[in-house]
């Protein structure tokens, strides 16, 4: 199963070359691990800041594998083989934004964005 958001019509159109798309931006079939993983570079590269997620059976304990990309949330971690998803709440995220801010000013580098009322605290 693949899953996109937010990417541009043509590489859906792609997918449905090998998969069967069974709602927008969601995708279904069975197809090698080869032709999978060269359909995930594909999909990784022209997402264009969309995102990306691959689920597929996989000779382990939970029976399935995760990849994630473009996801600035969330993320796959292994805790003893067990894939898990890791998920930062948008108030952690404001604050690690305004934590790096900080410290670029502190530091006396040119701080990337514009803070205002979206990133104080």
């Amino acid at each position: 199963m693949l899953i996109l958001e937010n990417v541009p019509r043509s590489l859906r159109g792609e997918l449905t070359r090998w998969l069967v798309e069974v709602d927008t931006g969601v995708f279904i079939g069975r197809i090698s691990a080869m032709v999978r993983d060269l359909l995930w570079l594909k999909c990784v590269q022209k997402a264009r800041g969309g995102r990306c997620c691959l689920i597929y059976r996989s000779n382990t304990e939970q029976g399935f594998a995760l990849r994630m990309e473009g996801y600035g949330d969330r993320r796959v971690r292994d805790f003893d083989g067990l894939q898990l998803v890791t998920v930062t709440n948008a108030e952690a995220l404001r604050k690690g934004k305004w934590i790096r801010w900080r410290k670029e000013r502190e530091a006396g580098r040119p701080p990337q964005g514009q803070v205002g009322a979206t990133l104080a605290p």
